[in-house]
């Protein structure tokens, strides 16, 4: 049987959970959330989330992962097995992820084979998808005089919808698979599966170019973006501190479900990537880095996309509330139009697809990694031997890729909102979180974790991450959980098509898939554990004896089984013997 396998590195570690954490929702999520919400404003109940669930959540599955080196099910089997539902329930979330995240890097790719022209398909009504209804670009400085048609369409917005997606009417008519969709997703899924097929040795490796090379991009698209003309406005509407925003309820549910989203909590990849970390490795120090680069980076990305938007903005004389949008109604809608009007657009629209594309990538084979990770490891004697994990990775990647081509139909959009929307949404991740703090803190033992990360790291971390797994966050969790069913809204494509009432069953059952497993896997445990019911509970909430000892617990059990008065050696130096245990 193979070894499991460690990180070559520290740096490794680092960069692949900036990978798998910093992607799209740092660039086209957290930006549009504090325009909407207040600009600075927003940042108020962002940072309380952050201190109260984020950080705490984010560094309990980490350890946890380093503590146990298990994927993320059987770490929680060791810890309390009664608890090992939420392993299949963050896993199921995985696994839906899988199926849709990978889509918006097939769109990328899309994109990033027309940018190599020098005239952008989507910056002209005089291509063969175009309807009579396309108006193009107004500019500041046109003095062509045209009729209003209150019917009028962009070239970008034609794109998107009659080339790119070919979007038919409803769910219910789903109609043919883009063929070149189809192969833009295939080529995703090839580059994911040599990115991870021979676990850490080739995803340590990999990090290295995809988790910064976004970042230069990123670097490059800011300083453009601020040289040029009405910048300015665009981040006055980003920053600019509403405070009365606070008083609304749905302003503290987004900064919520934003941190949830962004930190890549309660999906087990953090536990799977903590458990190739040495034992001794500073996990801690490793957290805090980076949850403050993850907000950061959402905090820059901001600035390198309203400044541009500012410019789309000022460039047609419009406020900027009409060009701003969130999603993939930024990535490629509002951005690719703010591009072609830049000069040399090609380029910076084949470095931003690229960027996407790259953000995308690191952030959907880490969740690729998490779900194989996870079943290897509940299967070691089957699936660690030679080429197996490859053959199980293939299969995945193959499986994954068959489900994908359902969203590339041209009823396919309506389903990958469905996905979105339902499938990993911030109700499924609270409810995750709620129960792993319950399980850790009360159940397994805060102090007791503490106990262990004390011996992993060298030193106690302070007491406030302590309290918050005991108190802080189970409540917030619960309240905005509470909360988020009390304003659940039904979802609706562009906020006008209403789904048939099949749709919303599917939506419901993609939510609950991952959600019932904890209740089920509790009744199906103490429904076949001999005993009363309360030796069951005893039994199903005590961690495996083959986890890692502190020092602390190992100098205790040698005092339990060291002999209470040791003989003393005679002048000769052996010791005595009694008569009755001498065979003479």
């Amino acid at each position: 049987m193979e070894e499991r396998g460690q990180w070559g590195s520290k740096v490794e570690f680092i960069l692949s959970v900036a990978g798998s954490i910093i992607g799209l929702g740092n660039m086209w999520r957290f930006p549009y959330l504090c325009y909407k919400n207040g600009g600075g404003a927003f940042l108020i109940p962002y940072l309380i989330f952050l201190f109260t669930c984020g950080v705490p959540v984010f560094f309990l599955e980490t350890a946890l992962g380093q503590y146990t080196s298990e994927g993320g099910i059987t770490c929680w089997r060791k810890i309390s097995p009664l608890f090992e539902g939420l392993g299949y329930g963050t896993q199921v979330i995985v696994t839906l992820l899988n199926f849709y995240y990978i889509i918006v890097l097939a769109w990328g790719i899309f994109y990033l084979s027309f940018s190599f022209s020098w005239d952008l398909a989507w910056s002209s009504c005089n291509n063969t998808w175009n309807t009579e209804n396309c108006l193009e670009f107004q500019r500041r400085n046109s003095s062509i005089d045209q009729t209003i048609n209150l019917n009028a369409t962009s070239p970008v917005m034609e794109f998107w919808e009659r080339r790119v997606l070919r979007i038919s009417p409803g769910i219910d008519h789903m109609g043919s698979l883009n063929w070149d969709l189809a192969l833009c997703l295939f080529i995703a899924w090839v580059m994911c599966y040599f990115c991870i097929w021979k676990g850490t040795k080739s995803t340590g490796k990999v990090v290295y170019f995809t988790a910064t090379f976004p970042y230069i991009m990123l670097i490059v698209l800011l300083i453009r973006g601020l040289t040029l003309p009405g910048a300015a406005i665009g981040i006055k509407f980003y920053l600019y501190p509403d405070l009365g925003r606070l008083a609304d309820p749905q302003v503290w549910m987004d900064a919520g479900t934003q941190i949830f989203f962004s930190y890549a909590i309660c999906l087990g990849s953090l536990t799977a990537l903590g458990s190739y970390n040495k034992y001794n490795n500073n996990c801690y120090r490793d957290c805090l880095s980076l949850c403050c680069l993850n907000s950061g980076t959402s905090f820059v990305a901001g600035f390198a996309i309203f400044s541009i938007l500012g410019f789309m903005a000022y460039e047609q004389n419009v406020p900027i509330s009409e060009v701003a949008e969130s999603g993939p109604g930024l990535a490629f809608i509002a951005y690719p139009r703010a591009v072609s009007m830049m000069p040399f657009s090609p380029v910076w629209a084949a470095l931003f697809f690229i960027m996407i594309v790259f953000l995308g990538l690191d952030s959907q084979f880490v969740c690729v990694e998490s779900l194989v990770t996870a079943i290897v490891d509940m299967y070691p004697a089957v699936f660690r031997r030679k080429n197996r994990r490859e053959l199980f990775l293939l299969g995945v990647s193959f499986i994954s890729f068959l489900v994908g081509l359902i969203m590339l139909m041209e009823g396919g959009m309506y389903v990958f909102q469905l996905f979105d929307y339902y499938a990993a949404s911030g109700m499924c991740l609270l409810f995750m979180a709620i129960f792993e703090t319950v399980c850790i803190a009360w159940v397994y033992g805060a102090d007791r974790f503490y106990d262990n990360i004390e011996d992993m790291i060298g030193y106690r971390p302070g007491p406030y991450i302590k309290y918050c797994w005991l108190f802080l966050t189970p409540a917030t969790c619960i309240g905005t959980f509470a909360f988020s069913l009390i304003k659940y809204t039904p979802l609706k494509y562009n906020n006008e098509y209403v789904y048939p009432l099949w749709g919303y069953v599917i939506g419901w059952l993609l939510a609950l898939s991952s959600m019932i497993c904890i209740p089920l896997w509790m009744l199906y445990k103490l429904s076949t554990t001999e005993g009363t019911l309360r030796e069951r509970i005893q039994l199903l909430i005590t961690p495996c004896d083959s986890l890692p000892k502190t020092k602390r617990e190992q100098e205790r059990s040698l005092a339990i089984f060291a002999p209470e008065v040791e003989p003393s050696l005679n002048r000769n130096g052996y010791y005595p013997v009694s008569e009755k245990d001498s065979n003479l």
